[in-house]
């Protein structure tokens, strides 16, 4: 059975004035992670691409652990979609997330 693109802990919640580093644990999709990127879309605003404006910083590995980008200034009842690409032995893989941001 394929594992699920969507990361368990999904959906998670974020305070709009919060400014989270998250992590992702990779051995579900496969070890040593190589060449990571991600990407943060506003669901609630058409599925924009808002990287840009809501992260800082660079991601960062450890053996099967990302530490991603700060994820920051996120607007008050909006969903957001976080997908982090990476390559792992011959497989290019994307997980993904959710963030409801609050108050």
């Amino acid at each position: 059975m394929p594992v699920s693109r969507e990361v368990v802990e999904s959906p998670l919640r974020q305070g709009a004035d919060e400014q989270i580093i998250y992590t992702l644990t990779t051995t579900p999709w496969g070890s040593t992670p190589t060449s990571p990127s991600m990407v943060v879309k506003d669901l609630s605003d058409g599925d924009t691409d808002v990287t840009d404006d809501v992260t800082t910083g660079s991601i960062s590995t450890d053996g099967d652990v990302l530490t991603l980008k700060t994820i920051k200034s996120l607007t008050a009842g909006h969903e957001y979609r976080v997908e982090v690409k990476f390559t792992a032995g011959s497989s290019v893989w994307e997980p993904f997330f959710i963030i409801q941001a609050e108050m």
